[in-house]
C-alpha cells in the first residue's frame, strides 16, 4: 500500500508493455495448477486403495505417463507410507548352517511352477505373534499357498506348502531360507514325496529370499496394524481378502499387471506357441507325404 501511494499510477496498457506481454495477458490464469489439483485427486484415489503404490505403478493405473504423476505428487507432497523393521528370529541364531544349496544362485526362472519360494512374517496382535507362511511363484509371482498359526513351526510351513500342491502342480524346487522350520524332517520328507529339490539361502542372507521379503514388505502396510481387527478371525479374512488383492489385482511393477493376470498372458502365450509347433509338424509331415507320392 505504501508503494501504491508512492509510485505513479500506470495505465494497464503501459504496465503490460512494461512486463513484455499483452494486455490481456495481464487477466491470465494458468490452468495448470488446475489441472494439477485434479490430477492429485485421482492418484489420491488410487493411493487410498493401493497403499504402498509409488509413482510408477500409480501411473500404471491411471494409464499416464510417470514423469507426470511423479511432478504432482512431488508438487503436493503424496508420499506412500513407510513400514516398520521386521522383527529378527532368535532361535535360528544359533544354528548350523544347512548343507543344502542355493539352486536359484544362477538359474533362470522361464515357466510357471518351475521355482517356488516360501518363507513365514510376524504380526503383532494384542502382546502376542501370529504367522503368517506364504508360498510365491517365482516366475509369476503369485501366492500359490499360504498358512496362519500361533505358532512358527514345521506345521505352519508344511500346510502352506501343501495348500499350494493341492491347486497347483509340483515344482521342480522350492526354495527358502536356512529356518528351523524349512530345514526340518518333516518339510524336507514332504519335499522329497512330491520328487520336489529343496533350496536354501545361504544362512545370514535374507536379500537371496528377496522375492518373498519384497512380497512381505508390502503385504504388511497394506494390510495395515493387525490390532485394527477385534478378532483373530476377521484378521484372519482381511489377509486373504489382501492375498486376494495382490494376486487378482495389484499392479507389480516387473509383470507391468497382477500376478494372475501374467499367468494367464503366459499360459495363453504358451499354448499358442505349442500349437504353432505342432501345425508346424503336422505340415511338415504332410509335405513329406506329398514328396513320397510324387517320387513314386
Amino acid at each position: 500500500m505504501a508503494i501504491n501511494k508512492v509510485a505513479p499510477p500506470k495505465s494497464k496498457t503501459a504496465l503490460a508493455k512494461e512486463l513484455g506481454v499483452s494486455r490481456a495477458g495481464l487477466y491470465y490464469k494458468p490452468k495448470l495448477p488446475v489441472k494439477d489439483l485434479a490430477f492429485k485427486i485421482e492418484i489420491e484415489k488410487v493411493m487410498a486403495d493401493n497403499k504402498a503404490y509409488g509413482h510408477k505403478r500409480i501411473a500404471m493405473a491411471l494409464g499416464v505417463n510417470k514423469k507426470r504423476v511423479l511432478r504432482v505428487m512431488r508438487l503436493f507432497k503424496l508420499k506412500p507410507q513407510r513400514l516398520r523393521k521386521r522383527p529378527d528370529k532368535p532361535k535360528d541364531l544359533g544354528q548350523e548352517p544347512a548343507n543344502i544349496p542355493n539352486l536359484m544362485a544362477g538359474t533362470i526362472v522361464s515357466a510357471q511352477n518351475q521355482i517356488w519360494v516360501c518363507d513365514f512374517t510376524y504380526l503383532l496382535y494384542f502382546g502376542r505373534f501370529l504367522y503368517l507362511a506364504t508360498v510365491e511363484d517365482a516366475f509369476t509371482r503369485q501366492v500359490v499357498g499360504w498358512e496362519v498359526s500361533a505358532k512358527h513351526d514345521a506345521v505352519l510351513t508344511t500346510r502352506a506348502l501343501l495348500k499350494a500342491l493341492s491347486v497347483h502342480p509340483a515344482p521342480e524346487i522350492v526354495h527358502s531360507d536356512q529356518g528351523s522350520e524349512y530345514n526340518c524332517q518333516a518339510h524336507l520328507n514332504l519335499l522329497k514325496e512330491n520328487n520336489i529339490l529343496p533350496s536354501m539361502s545361504a544362512k545370514g542372507s535374507p536379500w537371496q529370499n528377496g522375492k518373498q521379503e519384497s512380497f512381505y514388505s508390502g503385504f504388511k502396510f497394506e494390510l495395515g496394524h493387525p490390532e485394527a481387527y477385534p478378532t483373530i478371525g476377521e484378521l484372519i479374512e482381511a489377509i486373504a481378502k489382501q492375498i486376494h488383492y495382490y494376486n487378482y489385482l495389484r499392479i507389480h511393477t516387473a509383470l507391468k499387471c497382477s500376478p494372475v493376470v501374467f499367468a494367464e498372458k503366459w499360459t495363453a502365450e504358451k499354448l499358442k506357441t505349442e500349437e504353432k509347433k505342432e501345425n508346424s509338424i503336422i505340415q511338415i509331415n504332410g509335405n513329406q507325404e506329398i514328396r513320397e507320392r510324387l517320387c513314386v
